[in-house]
């Protein structure tokens, strides 16, 4: 049965702050994560000084306890076809693993609005620019880990006003060229979730489908409260969703989380699935720190299967 409690809040949150960067840092948020060669790598945001925001990284033995490279890892282009539209800065990074490389979907943000930027690493010590993947408007972007159907498959966002922030699949042959797209998943109105969603963390196989873990958003009196929840698609046909929960997994409580640069704030772009059937969900405090929390992935599947709502 699924208890009340679904993600279990790490007691050393946060497990990183702007303290533990060795250069000179604002905030520590919205990281994407992942366990490379049995080490956990993070990726994560910061504002610099200037409000724009740059990608450091973290690399821990346990999840848990990160340390932070004297560097940071990506920054805006200089020079080539990135500088242009990197030029306000570079965001919210999952980290997708595919092929045996991991291929970094960022938001890439300028004066033309923000666009979906792609790179790729083998070590986490290289990286390499290969294609701007969207037109602007567009953020949130995850990659499925492996080819449905010969093609490689994505979950994104639009980021507009034209129509409810909503969650979308889109297909390649090549990771570059995109097309086939169709909104999969709408916010439900006067819902947890009723102002926008997009997706997380990269999805996790499971052997009922696909787990999304997702953010939605609320707007209250006081402001938007950003929560964090789940829908499972099929393995075969992801564009199918075989259940969206209707309640939320994880909602602002510590103080970390309600306060901070962005109040009211968890925020996901990464989650760790384990060998013993859980899974390390990673999430921005406030678009100021970074936390941690443990769910069997069982869990929030059957939270998926047994109160759900409708995906449109």
């Amino acid at each position: 049965m699924v208890t009340h409690v679904l993600i279990r809040r790490y007691k050393g949150n946060p497990i990183l702050t702007k303290n533990d960067v060795p250069y000179p840092v604002e905030t520590v948020h919205n990281a994407g994560v992942v366990k490379h060669q049995g080490r956990y790598i993070m990726l994560f945001r910061s504002h610099l000084r200037s409000g724009r925001s740059i990608i450091g990284i973290a690399e821990s033995d346990d999840g848990y306890r990160f340390s932070v490279r004297p560097e940071p890892f990506l920054t805006p282009a200089k020079d080539g076809d990135f500088a242009l539209y990197e030029e306000f800065g570079v965001e919210d990074v999952r980290i997708n693993p595919l092929e045996g490389e991991y291929y970094l979907t960022y938001s890439a943000y300028s004066r033309f609005g923000v666009r979906i930027a792609l790179a790729k690493t083998r070590d986490f010590q290289h990286v390499e620019r290969i294609s701007l993947i969207s037109q602007a408007d567009m953020r949130n972007v995850v990659l499925f880990p492996e080819k449905i159907g010969g093609r490689y498959v994505r979950l994104d966002r639009p980021h507009t006003h034209i129509a409810p922030w909503s969650i979308w699949i889109s297909y390649s042959p090549d990771l570059i060229h995109w097309g086939d797209s169709k909104v999969v998943i709408k916010p439900a109105p006067y819902h947890w979730d009723e102002m926008k969603i997009g997706p997380g963390a990269p999805p996790i196989k499971t052997p009922h489908g696909w787990l999304n873990i997702y953010h939605g958003v609320f707007e209250t009196m006081a402001g938007s409260v950003y929560r964090l929840g789940v829908a499972l698609h099929d393995l075969h046909d992801p564009s199918r969703v075989l259940g969206v929960a209707d309640e939320w997994v994880l909602q602002p409580e510590d103080v970390w989380e309600v306060t901070g640069y962005v109040p009211n704030v968890v925020f996901t772009c990464g989650a760790v699935p384990e060998e013993d059937g859980t899974v390390k969900i990673y999430w921005g405090g406030a678009d100021t720190v970074m936390c941690v929390g443990e769910a069997r992935i069982a869990d929030l599947v059957e939270l998926c299967l047994k109160k759900a709502r409708p995906p449109l």
